[in-house]
């Protein structure tokens, strides 16, 4: 029976340069961001905004991102350990049992932070460049759901974010976790979020709906968090107190963002409705 299932043992280090190394997860989160931003340049073009604009967009995304998503995993996950460990929030070091501090690499990222981390830097970049934030916004959730593709692919690779024990035939061995069949509960999230990268950019290319500002960063943030708390439900608990609870953490989280979509993509209708009457 267990030939059916996909037995999963990648190495997630890709290799290793002089003690420092080259992992799966740092190479496609930096692809997806790459690609992301590649399709940006040719949003921007289209919405006459400035290539100083889009070039410096890189950098405030990237430090949105990883700020926020490092100090989402270290308060929403794992604020015991990192209160009494502080230096290894932003450094990717951990001390290790002989006393000293090893290079290890960012263990932790959660999306919720990413998000908010990179909302806070775009309300800066739009400030900067004199771009209204939705108009931003509304760039930028274009290709968002692409980049969650690539950061749950590189969750794969890591063998982590894992589902519960199951036995239909396309369940994964994480044999770095244990011998149990699992629901790919990252890979679920990946081809979702492809599906609505794909949906989003074919309504923006064709110009399908004629609507107000905000409405792709609504739709975009719907979807996606739709998407992670249904998922959320054949996945494992990434924390022991989320044991016994109805939602856990990753889902309660999500809840504000679906209704935050929701608000901005029926603001935008009502507010393109307004200005077909007037």
């Amino acid at each position: 029976m267990n030939l059916l299932y996909i037995n999963w043992n990648v190495d997630p280090e890709i290799v290793n340069i002089l003690g420092i190394p080259l992992k799966y997860y740092g190479l496609l989160f930096l692809t997806g961001l790459i690609l992301s931003l590649n399709i940006l340049k040719k949003i921007y073009k289209k919405e006459n905004l400035s290539t100083q604009a889009h070039e410096a967009l890189f950098s405030y995304a990237l430090i949105g991102i990883l700020v926020g998503a490092r100090l989402g995993h270290c308060l929403f996950y794992d604020f015991d350990y990192y209160s009494q460990h502080p230096i290894e929030i932003f450094l990717p070091i951990q001390k290790g049992p002989d006393g000293a501090y090893h290079f290890i690499g960012f263990a932790g990222l959660a999306s919720h932070g990413g998000g908010i981390g990179l909302m806070i830097m775009l309300l800066l970049y739009s400030r900067k460049f004199s771009i209204p934030l939705m108009t931003v916004l509304d760039a930028i959730a274009i290709v968002l759901p692409l980049a969650g593709v690539f950061i749950r692919l590189a969750n794969l690779m890591n063998s982590e974010i894992i589902g519960i024990p199951t036995d239909v035939p396309w369940a994964f061995i994480f044999e770095k976790v244990d011998n149990l069949p699992r629901h790919p509960a990252q890979l679920y999230e990946a081809i979702s979020y492809f599906i609505i990268f794909i949906l989003i950019y074919v309504i923006y290319k064709k110009d399908i709906f004629k609507i107000g500002r905000g409405f792709y960063f609504g739709i975009s943030i719907l979807l996606i968090f739709i998407m992670r708390i249904l998922i959320e439900f054949v996945k494992v608990d990434q924390a022991e107190f989320e044991h016994g609870m109805s939602l856990n953490m990753g889902q309660l989280l999500s809840i504000p963002f679906v209704i935050l979509g929701l608000f901005f993509m029926i603001k935008s209708i009502l507010e393109k409705g307004k200005m077909k009457v007037s």
